[in-house]
């Protein structure tokens, strides 16, 4: 549409299944990589993605006439299939069903940078299970305990 000027920054955080410590420092930074050439072929642009051994953040660009559930169905996807396809775990990868996605304005999106790309740091103090309640929390946003990092049977 002719005169409509968008810019969505989103951070999107997502879990290894069960929360397993799978992704492997020797191959991390190739997923990563991964990852960010999915959201770019998306459509969207790929500003960061880090993460630590169970769960990953990304912040990109989200494009205005692309559904958000569809780039992180793509991303998920994808990058678990390039997981199984190169046998970089032992057993078959899968990531937790879910993410969640939060999105920044222009002033904040240095210090969520910042954020992203100090994981391990991060994690040297606080579970993602605690990171990601309190993003939940922060941007007040309803979620029922009992199914945060579980499976819904």
């Amino acid at each position: 549409m002719p005169n409509s000027y968008v810019k969505m920054y989103v951070h999107a955080v997502f879990g290894v299944k069960y929360r397993q410590a799978l992704l492997s420092k020797q191959w991390r930074d190739r997923l990563f990589r991964n990852i960010g050439k999915i959201i770019n072929d998306e459509g969207c642009r790929e500003i960061i993605v880090n993460g630590v051994e169970d769960h990953v953040h990304c912040l990109f660009f989200l494009k205005s006439d692309v559904k958000l559930s569809r780039v992180m169905q793509r991303v998920k996807s994808l990058s678990s299939g390039w997981i199984n396809k190169n046998g970089l775990t032992r057993c078959k990868f899968s990531w937790q069903s879910g993410y969640g996605a939060f999105s920044h304005g222009e002033s904040s999106v240095n210090t969520v940078i910042r954020y992203i790309e100090r994981q391990e740091e991060h994690h040297a103090k606080k579970t993602f299970h605690e990171e990601y309640i309190d993003l939940l929390e922060k941007f007040d946003i309803d979620y029922d305990e009992r199914y945060v990092f579980q499976e819904l049977e």
